[in-house]
């Protein structure tokens, strides 16, 4: 068989093991390992396997990941989001729809901390979902506010998606945290505008809230100061030159564990909790890794990625008509399985493709970002419309999908925003 058939076969058994419920991870890692026993020999997928696997898993860089998602582990356990929140509400929860914009702004604050769309999620939903309830909020705007709000984990650094995506193109995590801010305030943005439009138009949808005096609205950011700092310190630190993104996630991590035992929030049960999940969290991420690295060798042997490249190279076809089908097929395999899982898939395959066409690799990575965080909600595998329902168990799943909808349009202005106007993603580099 030719390597170009060897590898759509490998594609082909990959999908089938994952239909067959096998995790994503080790799909890919035993279809990696069949790939390269089959184009080379038992003794070199071993060696592959030995080797490459050590080399892999003992990166410094690598340390990066469970450093920020621990941090983002103690703020979610202590319960300091929830003075994010209420400040949040202060400020804007007297609007039509505010407290709709109050959980969007609340998940940007958090997201800046979090790094992960479900945590994100799951912490303004336990908080927002009986406030909107009590408003007497529809329950389509409320739990699409959520949803869609909780996307922002992902995008705003740090990110754990934006650092994979670093890991396997070799880039620079500090650039790709730098380029996804100016990206992330504009969706939020985006959202916020979305829920004004829908509240204008039917005001019963989202009624206003109480109104807070000026002294009470500064009052409460008293509440958010820690984070901020968190915040400031840690990402504006890795920006400025202070640390490296290993140090960065270390200082994060205590930080978060040195505003807890301030504020008095932090509990020996609560730090137990947030470090089992930190290691459940972090060695997924570094099984999808291992995974995509052993199918990726696979591929980078078949060269079927080159061969894709230089096909689309050859069309006579404007780069950016290229760039949607890519962002498309992105889009409907968010929808059908793990987004990150199908990103850490289709990386070995799109990224040459996308530096054919000339694209920044930078702008590129924060553009998957994008549709990988608009994976999280849409259907029928949106883990955070999923999330929701969990937490609002008595309302339709159908009906939170439908309030998503809105959030899913914000997303392609965003996305098109960012591909007319690729300046907003680079100009900060």
């Amino acid at each position: 068989m030719s390597p170009t058939l060897i590898a759509v076969l490998g594609i082909v058994l990959l999908f089938v093991l994952m239909l067959l419920k096998m995790p994503i991870s080790f799909s890919m890692f035993v279809v990696g390992f069949i790939g390269l026993y089959m184009m080379t020999s038992s003794k070199a997928a071993i060696g592959v396997l030995t080797a490459d696997l050590w080399i892999q898993l003992s990166s410094y860089s690598l340390s990066v990941i469970p450093l920020f998602i621990l941090m983002g582990e103690i703020v979610f356990r202590t319960g300091i989001t929830e003075k994010l929140f209420q400040s949040a509400y202060k400020w804007v929860g007297h609007f039509k729809g505010g407290m709709a914009s109050t959980t969007i702004v609340a998940s940007a604050g958090f997201a800046a901390i979090s790094g992960s769309n479900s945590a994100t999620a799951a912490t303004m939903g336990t908080m927002a979902l009986p406030e909107l309830k009590k408003y007497k909020y529809d329950d389509k705007l409320s739990t699409g506010s959520v949803a869609g709000g909780g996307t922002l984990g992902i995008i705003i650094p740090p990110s754990t998606v934006l650092i994979v995506i670093a890991l396997q193109t070799e880039q620079s995590i500090k650039d790709l945290f730098l380029a996804s801010v100016i990206p992330g305030i504009l969706l939020t943005v985006l959202f916020l505008l979305t829920v004004i439009y829908i509240c204008q138009r039917n005001p019963e949808l989202g009624p206003a809230g109480p109104k807070a005096s000026l002294k009470e609205r500064f009052l409460s950011l008293t509440g958010v100061i820690p984070i901020l700092l968190l915040f400031v310190f840690v990402i504006g630190g890795l920006f400025i030159g202070w640390f490296t993104p290993t140090e960065s996630g270390a200082f994060g991590a205590f930080g978060a564990l040195i505003i807890a035992l301030v504020m008095r929030k932090l509990t020996w049960k609560n730090l137990v909790i947030a470090t089992s999940s930190t290691l459940r969290s972090s060695a997924m991420v570094m099984m999808l890794i291992v995974g995509a690295m052993l199918f990726g060798r696979f591929l980078t042997i078949t060269r079927l990625p080159y061969n894709v490249a230089d096909w689309v190279g050859s069309l006579n076809v404007a780069p950016v008509f290229i760039l949607v089908a890519i962002l498309f097929i992105y889009l409907i395999g968010g929808a059908l399985m793990d987004a990150m899982g199908f990103l850490i898939i289709s990386l070995p395959i799109f990224y040459p493709v996308a530096m054919t066409l000339g694209y920044d690799p930078v702008w590129f990575a924060v553009i998957l970002c994008m549709v990988t965080s608009m994976g999280a909600i849409t259907p029928p595998v949106g883990v955070n419309v999923f999330v929701v329902k969990g937490l609002r168990k008595e309302v339709p799943v159908e009906k939170i999908f439908m309030g998503i909808v809105p959030y899913v349009v914000a997303y392609v202005i965003c996305i098109a925003i960012l591909t007319i106007f690729p300046q907003i993603v680079l100009f900060v580099l």
